[in-house]
């Protein structure tokens, strides 16, 4: 699904931005502790980016429900992980740190379901 890919390309573009954004613009502004944190948002952004391209390449190949919600996950993953992570390294409000878990059972769904779809359809 051409969203998919779409939603990949400015997650990656977002993710290389926001790395440069850590290792440039918050250095010792933040913690060392917290700058550790963003970089852990923009890892798994970038790790997640890869699973929304390849989900919507598969899409392309073939229809399924199971790689359309895949792709979902890994949005909604990416925007509870991620995000929550970048506000709560820079804010420090334990509220925002409370979010990630919930990004990353989306995450896991999004793989189980890549992986039924594979294991479905190819």
């Amino acid at each position: 699904m051409k969203l998919f890919l779409l939603l990949g390309v400015i997650n990656g573009f977002l993710a290389v931005a926001l790395g440069a954004f850590g290792a440039h613009g918050l250095e010792g502004k933040i913690s060392e502790k917290a700058l550790g944190t963003w970089d852990k948002a923009v890892n798994y952004q970038m790790f997640h980016t890869m699973a929304l391209l390849v989900t919507g390449l598969l899409i392309a190949k073939v229809t399924g429900g199971s790689l359309v919600w895949a792709g979902w996950m890994f949005f909604i993953g990416i925007i509870l992980f991620s995000g929550s992570l970048y506000i709560y390294s820079t804010t420090a409000i334990k509220t925002f740190a409370m979010i990630t878990p919930l990004g990353g059972v989306a995450f896991l769904i999004g793989w189980v379901l890549l992986g039924t779809a594979v294991a479905k359809h190819l």
